[in-house]
């Protein structure tokens, strides 16, 4: 069964990637089911300015990125590549926008809810986020090497820091398969649920996530995320001037307490909606 049978409400945005707020978390979902969401030119464009909508609305506390249909992503659209002189052109081509780039800067947690073929770019763009989870019909490879190429959205990258050197070895050398089961137990995501509740425990994995102000999950993001390229002392002076240079505790917690506030009024109207018209 498909994300399209989830009971989401209707969504907008553009006609590859769709777009909706729901309790403070933006759910971004790729919409080229017919194609198995595999990425083009058209969902480059869209892709960009969605995350650029998302990095700038102050009420997205999180992020869930979502594939329509029966895939999360395949990666990229061999038609398009089929069209250009080479596959590195196509490659060059699509990076003149740096979506990527984007994704990973977002100053808010993300979410990757991954379900059925999540592979090449499509699993790289998961890695790209802070936290994927994975329904158990998930099944995920890296197949690049068998085109000759090697992954090419920051998955050479991305792997080897969540999985560890010989894993992303493993993974981008062969190009092998590995199911839901076994992308959980080297760590690749955080937990495997039952197709059905995916977008559920998605929504409540990200709403956890977004409870604390957007300042202070940047920081925190940018300390774990660039700690990783520098020594460890390094990385813990990067911790001290992020902590001195992000205000004090009793502005965070003012902002904290202003923002459930919040949350809570906007919940108590959405219930008050629903009693009025009878569900």
């Amino acid at each position: 069964m498909g994300r399209a049978n989830s009971g989401l409400p209707q969504a907008g945005g553009f006609p590859t990637v769709l777009f909706e707020k729901r309790d403070g978390v933006a759910w971004v979902t790729l919409n080229r089911p017919r194609q198995l969401n595999a990425y083009n030119m058209a969902m480059r464009d869209d892709l960009f300015q969605v995350l650029e909508a998302v990095r700038d609305d102050p009420e997205v506390r999180a992020m869930v990125l979502a594939g329509a249909g029966t895939a999360f992503s395949t990666g990229g659209d061999l038609a398009e590549f089929g069209s250009a002189p080479s596959p590195i052109i196509a490659r060059w081509v699509r990076f003149r926008r740096d979506v990527w780039g984007r994704m990973k800067a977002l100053p808010v947690p993300t979410v990757a809810a991954c379900h059925g073929f999540t592979v090449g770019g499509g699993l790289e763009m998961a890695l790209l986020c802070d936290v994927a989870i994975a329904a158990d019909d998930t099944r995920i490879c890296l197949p690049e090497t068998g085109v000759g190429m090697i992954p090419g959205v920051a998955g050479t990258q991305t792997a080897s820091r969540r999985l560890g050197l010989g894993c992303a070895l493993d993974l981008c050398i062969t190009g092998r398969w590995i199911d839901a089961p076994e992308a959980l137990l080297v760590g690749l995501v955080a937990e495997v649920v039952p197709a059905a509740r995916l977008d559920a425990r998605a929504h409540e994995m990200a709403r956890a996530l977004g409870r604390l102000p957007r300042g202070l999950a940047h920081a925190i993001k940018v300390a774990v995320w660039e700690g990783m390229d520098l020594p460890l002392r390094d990385g813990i002076e990067l911790e001290r001037r992020l902590a001195e240079g992000h205000g004090s505790v009793s502005a965070q917690k003012k902002e904290f307490d202003t923002a459930g506030k919040g949350r809570r009024r906007r919940n108590t109207l959405a219930s008050a909606s629903r009693r009025s018209r009878g569900l």
